[in-house]
């Protein structure tokens, strides 16, 4: 169910215009239905003005008189027409927390260190940093040089691990793929795997030949004196 705009002050105008349970008023407010009891008695929301959700368009005049119908019925919030369009996306760097923003150069240090292959712009992105600074910890020239030591950014809870993983798997492809393009360019030869269609058996005739005279020998009949003749009695030593 979509979250409603000022839930107590919804709550105060449905008690007050119409007969649904404490329970139905209390689901659709994401209220305890104690505390919409409360607001009833008047020891909670005590001055409140209620609101008429129907004109602020998060309910309709059917779904309250289906609910009074029926109390185990749970009303359901309109959703507006452009709500997926209302919803904006971030963009530019995350932000950090003033009490974080200390640790980032410990966490550009640990990337710089362990992966390379990403670049300035994701790890500003990543850990919401400036790429001057990011210049700075590479190069040395950090006003706090001496006192930063690489730190795995998830531990500093600057990203988490699932957006840390993302970045290196989108950052390692993209490197591979340059690889590539520079050792086309070079003329060097890629050490890749031909397709199937393309593999070319060239027929191996030594072992054709060797095949055939194995089964000719198999059909030789076998001469048993010239076997066994070379195995003689030895005579018998003198006592």
């Amino acid at each position: 169910m979509a979250t409603i705009l000022m839930p107590k002050a919804t709550a105060v105008w449905l008690i007050d215009n119409t007969s649904l349970s404490f329970d139905q008023i209390a689901r659709f407010c994401e209220l305890h239905a104690l505390e919409v009891k409360g607001i009833a008695d008047g020891d909670v929301a005590a001055g409140v003005r209620g609101l008429d959700p129907i004109g602020a368009g998060q309910l309709t005049r059917s779904e309250i008189e289906k609910a009074e119908g029926d109390s185990a019925y749970d009303m359901l919030v309109v959703t507006p027409k452009h709500a997926d369009k209302m919803e904006q996306k971030r963009r530019g760097p995350r932000y950090t927390p003033l009490s974080r923003r200390q640790e980032r150069p410990d966490a550009i240090a640990w990337l710089i260190r362990n992966h390379p292959e990403v670049s300035d712009a994701q790890i500003s992105k990543l850990i919401g940093t400036t790429k001057t600074t990011i210049e700075a910890v590479r190069t040395r020239s950090h006003w706090n040089s001496s006192n930063i030591k690489p730190v795995d950014p998830v531990s500093l809870a600057l990203c988490s691990q699932i957006d840390l993983d993302a970045v290196v798997v989108k950052a390692a492809e993209k490197k591979r793929k340059a690889d590539e393009r520079a050792a086309i360019a070079r003329g060097d030869d890629l050490d890749t795997l031909q397709p199937a269609a393309e593999t070319v058996v060239e027929p191996v005739e030594n072992v054709v030949d060797h095949a055939e005279e194995m089964r000719k020998m198999a059909n030789k009949p076998v001469d048993a004196a010239s076997v066994f003749g070379a195995f003689k009695e030895k005579p018998e030593e003198a006592e």
